[in-house]
């Protein structure tokens, strides 16, 4: 990873840091947490009202996504769902309840802040399906073929290496899985540096993919079905949108492929407790001595 996308992970993370941070020490306060200041495009008010009256004050005032995830992917009972960066677990909250007991629901986030608040969130709402995994969304650490349904709500135009993301979705959903993602989405005829004018990368403008840009990104992971629909502006040029996408149900071979492509050192999740080697026949020590590497960033 090059300085500038090292720097760049590092801004973010502090950023949604330290909106934990003010979440948590808002629900020490008599009234209750404040939500955490975003403008009318994005935050919890794109929720129904029973929707986040269901919920922890605190999972609601660190909601800073720009749509409802949970309805985009229409969640059924008994799939399995992950909320790539989930931050304070509002969509996972949602989520287990739309998948119920014999479902699950993944919550994944690499801020430390955000984690604690989500589990803490989840005692709260008395969730018992539901699991908050730290680390990055471009290394996901689940098995190949485990997820039914991969959410997002305004993260991926966060991260530094999208193809790794898009790759990294493609291998953990089953064949005939989906992607229903709630996301900010550029005109293309938006230039990057057009874009960056428009906002910073914290504020989920400058790193955004263009509708083009975004169509390509899946159609390399492998998805198919791809369908992106602006459903509100956020800047000009700039636009929430609804992101679904298929992994086609023949894609058992292709998904190994994937993995193999992307794997660092021949292990894909490197450096995470659920490693695995692209290389069935090889253990994950074999796979990195025989690439003369170690965990690789």
């Amino acid at each position: 990873m090059s300085e500038q996308s090292t720097d760049l992970r590092e801004t973010v993370r502090r950023r949604y840091a330290a909106a934990a941070m003010k979440v948590a020490e808002g629900s020490t306060a008599c009234c209750g947490p404040e939500p955490v200041e975003v403008d009318e495009n994005f935050g919890s008010g794109l929720y129904a009202t029973d929707e986040r009256a269901t919920l922890p004050a605190e999972a609601v005032a660190a909601s800073l996504g720009c749509g409802n995830p949970t309805v985009v992917a229409e969640l059924r009972e008994g799939e399995r769902v992950l909320d790539l960066g989930s931050g304070g677990g509002i969509d996972v909250l949602l989520s287990a309840r739309r998948v119920g007991p014999t479902g699950k629901a993944y919550g994944l986030d690499m801020t430390e802040e955000m984690l604690a608040l989500a589990l803490a969130n989840a005692r709260k709402a008395g969730a018992t399906s539901v699991e908050f995994l730290k680390g990055t969304i471009e290394a996901i650490p689940l098995p190949a073929n485990t997820i039914d349904v991969v959410i997002s709500n305004c993260v991926i135009n966060l991260s530094v290496d999208k193809p790794a993301v898009f790759a990294e979705t493609f291998r953990v959903l089953r064949p005939g899985g989906r992607i229903g993602v709630s996301d900010v989405v550029a005109d293309d005829a938006l230039t990057p540096e057009q874009r960056a004018e428009r906002g910073d990368y914290v504020s989920c403008i400058a790193g955004a993919l263009s509708f083009a840009e975004y169509r390509a990104g899946l159609e390399a992971a492998g998805f198919s079905g791809i369908d992106i629909t602006p459903t509100h502006p956020v800047a000009n040029g700039m636009h929430s949108a609804i992101i679904r996408a298929t992994k086609p149900a023949d894609s058992d071979m292709t998904s190994e492929a994937h993995s193999s492509e992307s794997a660092c050192c021949g292990v894909n999740a490197c450096c995470t407790p659920s490693e695995t080697t692209a290389n069935p026949a090889l253990t994950v020590t074999e796979a990195k001595s025989a690439s003369g590497c170690g965990c690789q960033s």
